[in-house]
């Protein structure tokens, strides 16, 4: 039965009718500065704690909960006659309910006038310590520190008939865990905060790597296995995913998601998402282990689909096909055709889900477009991490440099940058044809840069698409001009690449020899 509450929080949001609610139930409240200001302006009845204390707040608010009545309210347990005889001592009612969140110290330093100090101010000390004092004692307290569990909390104390005002064990072991994955976090950001200011403190002078890193997800679901089934493993996501993430994904029908059917479906949908700004709007991605095996543009999502199908048909089967717009019957119709493991759009249309449902082991996605990135790419190795930043950078036309006496024409410039961008994609050393808005042949993984070109000829010869008059993209520079050759006598007429080897007027040379546009971009996509 919950007799007495303490409610202080720097998020306002939802706590004016969370607290008339417990008031109307009978429960006294305890509050803090604003909050409890808030609530008497408004009508609740509301107790200082400075009154419930008899001690004021002190040194500008940094000391007002820290007290014995306070914790010794919070922490006494129910059950042991020894701790309710301590309350009775010393006048302590108990605290049944605890209902915190904590100074914005992550909005703070995400603002560029951010100082050292006004970071320092906005480290809640009372908060945590009261948030975890309710957490420990869960069996006794409730606690909350998210505004979205009010409604679940007052529903579960109006609905228990026996004992009104009751919240079960299940409810509170949850409230507990989520506090000490909230109080974790808020000291994870200041931690790296912290760690990553330099000698001279300043807020604007900090590093992107802080000395200690501290990273935080939640668990969406187990999969059935990891990469093989002899390998256990689990999803997790950011706790705020950027805005066009996967992690944002909604299914809409089929089977569990495997760990391969994440991991490609990531490689799918951001590289779909990357080829927005072309003259055709639709774009159609299909992945199989993690690399493009066709991607193109198109009218609409059937057409893209088709072009993107030609590149690679057969290893299309069994992969993963994105698409960056709606999937409607028409595109829907096609690709019952092929055996897809994931489906992934921003939307499909009522036709297309009953076309669909004939297949329910196609797993569908539905994932809103947006234009985020992860801030940070991270990878495990033997005994420690990698991190750098996202490999977001888009090359852009006015970044292209001609180095061959050739010139390109509009629609090669158009070409190469779309194979640009679909080479960012493929698996390093990569090699794409391209021509016309679609891929044409896809080499990817390889040691030798010159196998990978030699691949994707032959993958174009087997699908029987000319790579006469083609673009080539390749991720990394020709070290040598063998490279250029291959895919010059496979049909290529332009190349577009990085540059920068030692031999970079060596394979110059020979693409004016052979009388090929050359283009430079000055970015390298490795992607291991």
């Amino acid at each position: 039965m919950i007799k007495q509450a303490l409610i202080s929080v720097s998020d306002k949001t939802g706590v004016l009718d969370f607290a008339r609610a417990l008031s109307a139930m009978g429960v006294n409240i305890l509050s803090t500065g604003g909050t409890a200001k808030l609530l008497a302006d408004n009508g609740v009845a509301v107790t200082e704690v400075a009154d419930y204390t008899g001690f004021p707040e002190m040194l500008d608010g940094r000391v007002k909960t820290l007290h014995p009545k306070v914790h010794g309210g919070i922490l006494a347990r129910r059950d042991l006659p020894e701790h309710v005889a301590k309350l009775e001592e010393h006048s302590i009612p108990t605290i049944d309910m605890v209902v915190v969140n904590l100074y914005p110290f992550q909005a703070t330093v995400a603002k560029d006038e951010c100082t050292l100090d006004d970071a320092i101010e906005n480290i809640d000390i009372g908060g945590p310590a009261m948030l975890r004092s309710a957490a420990k004692n869960h069996k006794d307290v409730v606690v909350i520190c998210d505004p979205a569990d009010y409604g679940h909390v007052l529903a579960e104390m109006k609905t228990t008939d026996s004992a009104p005002g009751y919240v079960s064990y299940e409810t509170r072991f949850m409230l507990a865990k989520k506090v000490y994955a909230h109080t974790a976090q808020y000291d994870g950001a200041i931690t790296n905060y912290l760690s990553s200011l330099g000698p001279d403190r300043l807020h604007a002078n900090r590093g992107a790597y802080p000395q200690t890193l501290n990273v935080h997800f939640e668990k969406v679901q187990d999969m059935r296995y990891g990469e093989n089934p002899h390998q256990s493993a689990a999803f997790y996501r950011d706790l705020n995913p950027v805005a066009g993430a996967l992690a944002n994904y909604r299914q809409l029908q089929g089977k569990e998601l495997s760990f391969n059917n994440i991991a490609d479906a990531d490689a799918a949908w951001e590289c779909v998402k990357s080829l927005g700004g072309f003259d055709q709007a639709a774009a159609c991605v299909i992945i199989k282990h993690a690399n493009p095996c066709g991607v193109a543009l198109g009218a609409n999502a059937v057409d893209a689909y088709k072009r993107a199908l030609q590149t690679d048909p057969t290893s299309a089967f069994g992969g993963i096909i994105a698409f960056n717009t709606v999937v409607d019957g028409a595109a829907a119709t096609e690709l019952a055709k092929l055996f897809v493991e994931v489906l992934i759009a921003p939307s499909f249309t009522a036709e297309a889900l009953q076309i669909l449902s004939a297949k329910q082991n196609v797993r569908l996605l539905e994932i809103p477009l947006g234009d985020g990135v992860n801030p940070l790419d991270v990878k495990r190795v033997g005994g420690g991490l990698l991190v750098q930043s996202a490999d977001s950078k888009n090359v852009l036309l006015a970044d292209l440099k001609v180095v061959t006496k050739l010139q390109p024409t509009q629609q090669q410039l158009q070409d190469l940058m779309f194979a640009w961008r679909v080479a960012k994609y493929v698996k390093s050393n990569a090699i794409v044809f391209c021509a016309n808005n679609m891929t044409l042949g896809v080499g990817a993984g390889q040691m030798s840069r010159i196998d990978s070109a030699r691949i994707a000829s032959i993958k174009a010869q087997n699908a029987g698409l000319s790579l006469a008059g083609s673009v080539v993209a390749s991720d990394a520079f020709f070290p040598f001009r063998d490279g250029l050759d291959v895919v010059v006598d496979a049909g290529a007429t332009c190349v577009i690449h990085p540059g920068g080897s030692m031999r970079d007027q060596e394979v110059i040379d020979a693409a004016d020899e052979r009388g090929v546009v050359m283009v430079y971009t000055g970015t390298r996509h490795f992607r291991h």
